[in-house]
């Protein structure tokens, strides 16, 4: 016999599927539409984020006299990096971006002098980092924002 049983005794000699290859053929297809449904979602939930206009706040207290700060810019939604070369404390700088991607670092390192530092980052949406050092080239990283 093939894909069919013949049930025995039935009249007129009626055949019977199997289930098992439907059965298995959805608990494909609906997992797998699910997938789908959800990779749509979140697709279209990045793209109204990345259209988003930001404001990203850098800010570094202390008492170092030389301190080297690197942070993220965008610029049309090209991602760089600024290094800037400090020689008295507090500084505070700030980028305006649309399409921000989150993951960029801060970070101030301090000079052969060494002293104290911290940074801070505030993204609009409130996300915060700070972070602290303090000693010859140590460095305060505030990252993940």
């Amino acid at each position: 016999m093939s894909d069919h049983r013949r049930l025995g005794g039935a009249p007129g000699g009626m055949w019977r599927r199997r289930r098992w290859p439907w059965v298995l053929l959805v608990s494909v297809l609906v997992p797998a539409g699910a997938c789908a449904v959800a990779v749509e979602v979140a697709a279209g939930a990045l793209s109204r984020e990345g259209a988003k206009p930001l404001r990203i706040t850098y800010e570094v207290t202390g008492t170092a006299k030389d301190v080297t700060v690197t942070c993220p810019t965008w610029r049309d939604g090209d991602l760089s990096t600024a290094r800037l070369t400090l020689r008295t404390l507090p500084w505070a700088g700030e980028t305006r971006t649309r399409g921000f991607m989150s993951g960029g670092s801060f970070a101030v390192t301090l000079g052969a002098t060494g002293g104290e530092v911290a940074c801070a980052v505030t993204v609009d949406n409130g996300t915060v980092r700070t972070a602290t050092a303090s000693g010859a080239f140590a460095t305060a990283a505030c990252g993940g924002f």
